[in-house]
Order: C-alpha cells, then sequence, then structure tokens
C-alpha cells in the first residue's frame, strides 16, 4: 500500500462519518504536500509523462500567447512594470517560450515586464527554478509566489492559465431517489468505496441557481452523475481581489453549463491520465496519475461579473491562435528555408494547436478588469468574442 493511500485512510478514519468529500479525496491525490501527483517529482509533461499540453509541442503556443501579451500591454498605455501572473506553470516550458520569444522581438516590452509564477506543487517550483536560473542571474524579475504574498488590487497586466482549473478538486453529485446527493469516499474491506449522503455545503445547490441548471428534474435519470467545481469559483475570487486593472486568460477543457450538465451526459467528465492512457477510475495508481474534469465556462463568466470581471470574449483556441498569426506560421513552412524534418514535425504540431477534435477545441476565455473601455476585440479573440 502506498503512503498517500493510507493518508488517505487515516483521514477518513479520523472523521464522525468515515468519509470524506471526493473533493477532499481529489486534493489529496494531486495535491498533499509531499505524496501528491502535482506536489511530487513524478508528474511528467510530454511524449515521457502522462499527457500533452499545448507547449509540449513547441515554441509556436508560447510565441503566439506572447504576441497577445504584446498587445494587452499597448492596450493597457504600456505600463511599467506590467505584470505577468502565470497560474500553474507546470514544468516552465511555456513561461520559457514566451520570455524567449519576448527577447528576440520585444525586448522594449520585456524591459517593463514582472514575471510571477504561482505554483502548488513542490515538484514543480524546482523544475522551474531549475529552468530559469539563466533568467534569474541576469536580474530578470521573475518570482514564486503565493497568492498570500501578492497584496490586493496590485497587478496591472494579466493573469493567465493554460489547463489549471481541470486539475482543481471538485465534488461529485449524483441523483438518487430523485434527489441530488453527494458522493463520498469511505473505506472497507481493505478498498476505497464510494458512498452517498446529504450534501456536503449549501453552495453546491447556489452554484447550480448561478448557472441556471435544475437538477434535479424529470430530465435526470436515476443514478445520472455529474461535478461541481466550486474551487475554481474560489480562485476566481482572489484572482480578481488581486487584479487591480488588466486582463484574466483562461485556456481549457470544457463546456457551457448547458452542454456540461446535459442530461445526456450522465457520467459526469471526470478522467483520469496514467502514461497516456486515460480512464475513469480515480482510485488507482493514487499520486501517480492525474485526475481532472472539464471546465464549466458559464460559472466563470456569470460569477466573474459579480466579482468586477467584464468578459472581454469568448472563442476555441483553434480560432484564437489562427487570429494571432499561427495560419502565418503555416504558410512560413512551404518557403524552403527549414528541411524537410522541420517541416513536417512543425506542420503536424500547428495543425494539433489548432484541430477541433482536439487542442483546438479548447475553451479561450478573457475577461478584464477596471478598463474603461471594453468594447475594443483583442487580435486574438476579433470577431468571435462570443463564440460557443
Amino acid at each position: 500500500m502506498s503512503n498517500l493511500k493510507e493518508i488517505i485512510i487515516d483521514t477518513i478514519a479520523q472523521t464522525p462519518e468515515k468519509q470524506i468529500t471526493f473533493a477532499q479525496y481529489m486534493n489529496l491525490a494531486l495535491y498533499h504536500p509531499q505524496e501528491g501527483y502535482y506536489s511530487s517529482k513524478k508528474k511528467a509533461i510530454g511524449s515521457q509523462g502522462d499527457f500533452f499540453t499545448s507547449s509540449s509541442l513547441g515554441k509556436d503556443f508560447g510565441e503566439l500567447l506572447a504576441e497577445q501579451f504584446v498587445e494587452m500591454w499597448e492596450f493597457l498605455e504600456c505600463p511599467n512594470p506590467f505584470i505577468l501572473v502565470e497560474m500553474g506553470a507546470g514544468e516552465g516550458i511555456l513561461a520559457g517560450d514566451i520570455l524567449n520569444y519576448l527577447e528576440q522581438n520585444y525586448p522594449n516590452f520585456l524591459k517593463n515586464l514582472e514575471y510571477i509564477i504561482i505554483e502548488r506543487g513542490f515538484g514543480m517550483i524546482e523544475k522551474q527554478k531549475a529552468l530559469f536560473q539563466q533568467w534569474q542571474e541576469k536580474k530578470f524579475p521573475i518570482s514564486w509566489k503565493s497568492w498570500e504574498e501578492i497584496p490586493d488590487d496590485s497587478v496591472v497586466g494579466c493573469c493567465f492559465s493554460n489547463e489549471l482549473i481541470d486539475a482543481f478538486s471538485v465534488h461529485k453529485l449524483t441523483v438518487k431517489l430523485g434527489e441530488l446527493q453527494e458522493i463520498y469516499v469511505s473505506y472497507s474491506e481493505n478498498q476505497l468505496i464510494e458512498k452517498t449522503a446529504q450534501l456536503s455545503t449549501s453552495r453546491i445547490r447556489e452554484y447550480f441557481q448561478l448557472v441556471g441548471i435544475e437538477i434535479p428534474s424529470e430530465a435526470y435519470i436515476e443514478g445520472y452523475q455529474t461535478e461541481v467545481n466550486l474551487a475554481a469559483l474560489d480562485w476566481l475570487k482572489t484572482v480578481a481581489a488581486k487584479l487591480k486593472k488588466g486582463y484574466l486568460l483562461t485556456i481549457d477543457y470544457g463546456y457551457p453549463a448547458s452542454k456540461y450538465y446535459h442530461p445526456q451526459r450522465f457520467n459526469g467528465t471526470l478522467q483520469c491520465y496514467y502514461q497516456h492512457r486515460y480512464h475513469s477510475n480515480p482510485y488507482v495508481n493514487i499520486g501517480q496519475q492525474d485526475i481532472t474534469c472539464h471546465v464549466d465556462f458559464t460559472a466563470l463568466e456569470l460569477f466573474g461579473e459579480s466579482l468586477g470581471l467584464a468578459k472581454v470574449g469568448f472563442t476555441k483556441q483553434g480560432i484564437f491562435l489562427m487570429a494571432l498569426g499561427l495560419g502565418e506560421r503555416l504558410i512560413s513552412l512551404s518557403s524552403g528555408k527549414f528541411n524537410l524534418s522541420e517541416v513536417l514535425y512543425r506542420r503536424d504540431a500547428l495543425h494539433q494547436l489548432i484541430n477541433p477534435a482536439g487542442l483546438g477545441g479548447f475553451g479561450v476565455l478573457l475577461q478584464s478588469k477596471n478598463l474603461e473601455n471594453n468594447n475594443f476585440q483583442l487580435k486574438g479573440l476579433m470577431e468571435y468574442s462570443n463564440q460557443r
């Protein structure tokens, strides 16, 4: 039995009901300070890891994001500093691609840039700091901070994340005997089991009221399962409090609430990733596999509005990257400047970034705070701000 499983069993045993919410279980499995998947050095991204991200496919994703950040800086009238806050930086590859591109193409912007990384996983922080040792030696203002170390109303710039919210801990729910009940994790006969009971918090019902979904109702069959990501709302509240003026850019896989909670999606969206294979059992490979759920973008939009975050636009990643110049990059591969193997590799990578059935179908939500004119169109969202 793994150390982490023993920790989870002990946590269950210490509760009066001998059960914990799935959100508590998922938080331990992913974020336990020593044994969790994201906290340890077990997590790996790319061909040798458990999953791919857009930045795993080459430098283009980060470079195109850099173009968007430059435009944001210009719309904000070139503040100094312009603060980029990357939330969940993984192995630091995306940040490296962004900074290297800015150094080569936008040195004036780089001089005005401060880069902050918010990272919960201690193992990831070690990898990131090793990667950015040269930048630190050059006295570039890159730092690792907790949210508590960032004062409220202090960030002028952009907070952004790529595939972050999908790994937040979620509450699992089910329809049982015509009622909405919560799924808890317990331990019996030497194995982790699921049990159902009353909701652990009234915030779950408030969540469904926020997004305009009625569960239970006649549309939802007995045994229907889904998830609610309350941690995403807590995170959004924190980000909104830190942001003084600028943007929040969220890139992730997900749906609007009407699709997320469609009655035909009766098994929810929870998935586990282990060595590039995905399955739906979160109780195996504990601490050694990723556990994710899709993002409810409607909740982010509506709750964001209550926090002073205005929706600038929502689109798909493929469209977003094409508007930022990915198409031109594809065309340039026919210029004769690249060898055949490089052309084939980059063409495949670029197509994966815009494939609507894969990474290109990810949602891109841009919100802003304290901008007097929120009607302008940033390049990446031009003409596509109301897409679903």
